[in-house]
């Protein structure tokens, strides 16, 4: 067995720790913006929202939402272990507990009511981009925040139904449910716009996060340019043999695959190192291996 060094000690703490402002912030969404906004959304928070209203309007009795929200997930979590195994991660139950636990702690803490004083729209729509980057902040750690991640992995069992789909009819189905216990229409089209904006949200940073660009430098003075690059940028790059078709000159290509954000960096490199060089830049859909997304095992 490995001895555990103190750079993987400290790189755990920061996925927790990332994890935990994610869902801190998720739960301030919905506690700060959402439901003064009297609007409600889906997952399992949603779910909650609404058997929580479902048991006051009807019983008389009050729940807090993070209370619900932890039956329901662990309910979940109990039920995908029968059916389909315990492999779902530590960092799973550690999401579902932080989240419960933020829901019922802004709860207790923040003001009652509209007290950020926005129009219910606008409300709404800020709840959904602060729960948006929460979840997206989670996601970039490997994190995950249960409810209809669960429920698509026991679908999946019996199923063959794509994730999107069972998150988009879940949250449909529930977000149309809480017009039965009390809530008016206008809840429910606030949902469906919370909704929205929240998947774009996590869309838009996942996608910034992870987009890659493929870079090809004509130049001759290639050695340097690939040293440079290797050197600050710590990306490998690969030399491909090109001849000119004009000069009849042999030379090599600079093949480097780098983050968009990195693309600025090397454009530097160029126009310090070889101002006559050619250089393209492409989008591509998906790098995997060293230093991209990890290929997944079989």
């Amino acid at each position: 067995m490995k001895p555990i060094t103190m750079e993987q000690v400290l790189k755990t703490f920061k996925e927790y720790f990332l994890m935990t402002v994610g869902m801190m912030l998720y739960s301030f969404a919905w506690i700060g913006c959402i439901m003064p906004a009297d609007g409600t959304g889906g997952g399992a928070t949603g779910l909650s929202r609404v058997l929580c209203h479902a048991v006051e309007h009807w019983a008389g009795i009050s729940i807090q939402i993070g209370t619900m929200a932890f039956l329901i997930n662990g309910v979940l979590l109990l039920v995908a272990g029968f059916i389909i195994g315990w492999n779902f991660g530590v960092k799973t139950v550690f999401c579902v507990c932080v989240i419960s636990l933020g829901l019922n702690f802004w709860q207790s803490v923040l003001p009652e009511g509209d007290f950020l004083h926005l129009e219910r729209i606008l409300s709404v729509i800020l709840g959904g981009i602060l729960a948006g980057i929460g979840v997206a902040i989670c996601f970039m750690q490997g994190g995950s925040t249960g409810g209809t991640d669960i429920a698509a992995m026991i679908i999946n069992k019996y199923r063959t139904i794509s994730y999107g789909k069972i998150v988009i009819y879940s949250d449909f189905v529930i977000i149309g449910s809480s017009m039965l216990v009390g809530f008016h229409i206008d809840t429910v089209i606030y949902g469906y716009v919370m909704t929205a904006v929240f998947g774009y949200t996590v869309d838009m940073i996942m996608a910034g996060n992870q987009q890659s660009s493929q870079v090809f430098i004509v130049t001759h003075d290639y050695e340097k340019m690939a040293q440079a690059i290797v050197d600050n940028i710590h990306r490998g790059v690969t030399l491909i043999d090109s001849q000119g078709w004009y000069t009849k000159k042999e030379s090599k290509i600079v093949m480097v695959v780098c983050r968009k954000r990195e693309t600025t960096m090397i454009l530097k490199f160029v126009k310090t190192i070889d101002p006559e060089a050619f250089m393209t830049v492409g989008s591509v859909m998906g790098v995997y291996g060293k230093g991209f997304q990890a290929i997944s095992k079989p």
